[in-house]
């Protein structure tokens, strides 16, 4: 019981990436609320995964090109999908997201040997069909939607890069690899600008005002930071093929609602179609990938999908 409300929680964080993102309403650069976030995820992280593992954050002397080509592509990866949210509705960016698993397939067979099964023509030729009954190119979110499908290809890169590199995201490494990708996106406040971090907007909703920088801490500690320290958790009692599963459907759902409360953010009967279409032929084939390898290490952030 407790391993699922668990499980619903870090489900529940990732979907919030693109609700922080919108409450910031541009009154912080992108790309300084993407160093924002990862600073806050690091710390966070260095300070909460000894709680999980009983020890003390430990150098990765051993492991430093790894550690900083993940951390890379976590930064990159994290800054992408921040901006897709930036253009279009979080219905949107969370679904044509979801080619991820299509992406990761495609790296797994040109670098690691992944081997076709016959069902995955079916399971392409279904998620095509989404893609294109979702219409990615029309409408006024054209650009989200093309970032947010060329960060899944960012995504099943960092991917096939932990698979090759037998990595998983429950270790202490994620947490200098996070401090990592906080450290590259560090010159974002000097290029860009700091923002009106601390300006103070008014929320007639909750009957308060309350600072911007809330939702950059929020967007590190809970979408980014909380999730990955409960998949840390949850890694040591749950299968992570399972976690994988569970999380592919649930989250994208879940933000889209989101949306759609917070926001008004309706998609469109053409994008609620294509979207379950892709949804579904995600699933499908992150089961099928799944098979006879029970132990494989599930691919980091959601979210970070994810922040």
């Amino acid at each position: 019981m407790k391993t699922l409300l668990l499980l619903l929680l870090i489900t529940f964080s990732e979907a919030t990436i693109g609700v922080f993102v919108k409450l910031v309403d541009g009154r912080i650069p992108i790309q300084t609320l993407n160093f924002y976030a990862l600073a806050f995820a690091a710390a966070f992280l260095m300070a909460a995964m000894p709680l999980a593992t009983g020890q003390a954050p430990r150098f990765p002397k051993g492991n430093l090109k790894d550690t900083a080509v993940i951390g890379a592509l976590i930064a990159l990866q994290i800054s992408v999908f921040n901006f897709a949210m930036t253009l279009a509705p979080i219905a949107n960016v969370v679904i044509f997201w979801s080619v991820a698993p299509f992406f990761t397939f495609i790296f797994s067979a040109l670098f690691l040997g992944e081997k076709a099964r016959k069902s995955y023509l079916l399971i392409f030729a279904v998620a095509i069909a989404g893609i294109v009954l979702a219409k990615p190119l029309e409408g006024g979110n054209m650009a989200g939607n093309l970032v947010a499908l060329a960060d899944g290809a960012v995504y099943a890169a960092m991917v096939t890069y932990m698979r090759h590199e037998g990595k998983t995201e429950a270790g202490n490494d994620i947490a200098w690899s996070m401090l990592v990708g906080a450290l590259l996106l560090l010159p974002a406040p000097f290029f860009f600008g700091s923002g009106a971090a601390t300006a103070m907007v008014p929320y007639p909703a909750l009957g308060a005002e309350l600072p911007v920088l809330l939702w950059a801490a929020c967007l590190g500690i809970i979408s980014t930071g909380f999730a990955y320290f409960g998949i840390s958790i949850v890694l040591k009692r749950l299968r992570a093929n399972a976690y994988s599963l569970v999380d592919i459907i649930v989250s994208p759902v879940v933000a889209a609602l989101l949306g759609y409360l917070i926001f008004g953010e309706a998609p469109s009967l053409n994008m609620i179609y294509g979207g379950a279409l892709l949804l579904g032929a995600g699933f499908w084939l992150t089961y099928e990938m799944s098979r006879g390898r029970e132990d494989q290490a599930v691919h980091p952030d959601q979210c970070a999908k994810m922040a």
